[in-house]
């Protein structure tokens, strides 16, 4: 049986790979050491044989007894809120978490892919955003330790691939929502769906006019799991190309809720991308994928989700 090593896998997107992994007919190990992630998002999974669960910080030297077929290096905090508050684990499970499992990865001779972003765009003075394009990232600014990490966790991937002829895959994911997804986690998705339900004032950052991809997260983890079986080694944008702007998102969730929220506006944060949008046009061409499920239909699973955990 083919086994799977997912770091950050109680996160949002890692569980979702979890069940991914475990619908394939893999045995799963999660390893995850709840920075971000929460068990609740794995407990479904705790009595299947085929799924184990670590709990582990994977910027230490990391141990796996038997063999890998593939390792997927989903740990990190992802959104503003939570690399804000954690800004040097953020460096750290990007530089060093990525040197550890890529050194698992070359010592089991597991094939690795890395969760790389669209925030190696930074705010993009190209649109829509392909592959080859290098980024306009501040540095030095307040979410260079997530842009950075990510673009150095890049760098090091193909050094690996390069240098020790390791098989590697690289994802940049865009902007993805679905259920699990945490209340207050600071993305709009979660925020104006938890102020809408609760008819409180939904808060828009600048004048709403800032653009954003959405992708629903089933469609995502099939992206991923072919980018991972594929001969590709580049970087690839897996995302939905539909754009809209935060304000028009906004308005529609108060309007999927029937919520008597209204719209606020609060100062833009620094360096907020003002667009973002992927070129998929290699991802269709080499891994036939593209986004199946609609807006509405994903929104209305998320809204559903949150509707259950909060209990309103």
């Amino acid at each position: 049986m083919k086994r799977v090593l997912i770091t950050g896998g109680a996160g949002f997107l890692g569980s979702h790979l979890c069940d991914k992994f475990i619908e394939e007919g893999y045995e799963v190990i999660c390893m995850d050491n709840f920075i971000t992630g929460s068990p609740d998002n794995i407990v479904h999974l705790f009595d299947n044989k085929r799924f184990k669960f670590v709990n582990y910080d994977v910027t230490n030297y990391i141990y796996v007894e038997g063999h890998l077929d593939y390792i997927l290096h989903f740990a990190s905090p992802a959104s503003p809120i939570d690399y804000l508050k954690f800004p040097i684990q953020t460096m750290k499970v990007g530089s060093l978490g990525t040197h550890k499992t890529l050194g698992l990865a070359k010592a089991k001779g597991a094939r690795f892919l890395l969760a790389s972003t669209s925030e190696t765009y930074g705010d993009p003075l190209v649109h829509p955003q392909v592959e080859t394009y290098w980024g306009n990232v501040n540095p030095v600014g307040i979410r260079g330790v997530y842009d950075e990490a990510k673009r150095f966790a890049e760098a090091l991937t193909m050094a690996y691939h390069r240098f020790h002829n390791l098989e590697t895959r690289i994802v940049r994911i865009f902007n993805t929502y679905g259920p699990r997804m945490r209340f207050e986690d600071g993305r709009a998705i979660p925020a104006f769906v938890s102020q809408a339900l609760q008819n409180k004032d939904v808060t828009v950052f600048g004048d709403g006019m800032q653009t954003r991809s959405i992708c629903y997260v089933d469609d995502l983890t099939e992206g991923i799991y072919r980018l991972l079986l594929s001969d590709e080694v580049e970087p690839v944008n897996i995302g939905n190309p539909n754009e809209l702007t935060i304000l028009d998102l906004a308005k529609e969730i108060i309007e999927l809720t029937n919520s008597k929220s209204k719209i606020i506006f609060e100062e833009l944060p620094s360096d907020d991308p003002k667009v973002r949008q992927p070129d998929i046009t290699k991802a269709k061409k080499l891994l036939n994928w593209e986004p199946k499920i609609d807006r509405k239909e994903g929104l209305l699973k998320t809204i559903e989700d949150f509707k259950r955990r909060m209990k309103v």
